[in-house]
């Protein structure tokens, strides 16, 4: 009788003791799927890192070259950055005069083929220098 007592015992304590081996085991794991993850995330991170300092340097290099595009081009003596070879136009170097606001429909001709003049004057070009 004591053998069977001592063999339901032993029986129960490798029970117990399976248990908590199961339960470190899977500690240990959630342990590893945690370094894992952090692990995915910093690999992640640094790509993001690496990709914005691409960015950054592909904005400077387009920085430069518009800087260096600017710098080739001479202001006239209106002060306005007309290429000289188009002598087709003039400017006064103001923009509104030289365009007109962008929704200004072109004049219109009546059948006499007179522009209509509202007398209205456009404002006189102001010198900064």
């Amino acid at each position: 009788m004591q053998a069977v007592k001592d063999k339901l015992h032993d029986m129960s304590e490798m029970r117990k003791v399976k248990s908590q081996a199961k339960a470190e085991e899977k500690a240990e794991k959630s342990i590893a799927k945690a370094r894992m993850d952090v692990a995915h995330e910093v690999r992640l991170a640094k790509e993001a890192e690496a990709e914005m300092e691409l960015h950054v340097a592909k904005a400077g290099q387009k920085v430069e070259r518009e800087a260096a595009k600017n710098a080739a081009i001479k202001p006239n003596a209106s002060g306005t950055n007309r290429d000289p070879a188009d002598h087709c136009t003039m400017a006064t170097g103001n923009r509104s005069l030289d365009h007109g606001p962008a929704d200004q429909s072109p004049p219109t001709i009546n059948a006499a083929g007179i522009t209509p003049s509202n007398n209205a004057q456009a404002p006189p070009v102001k010198k900064l220098f």
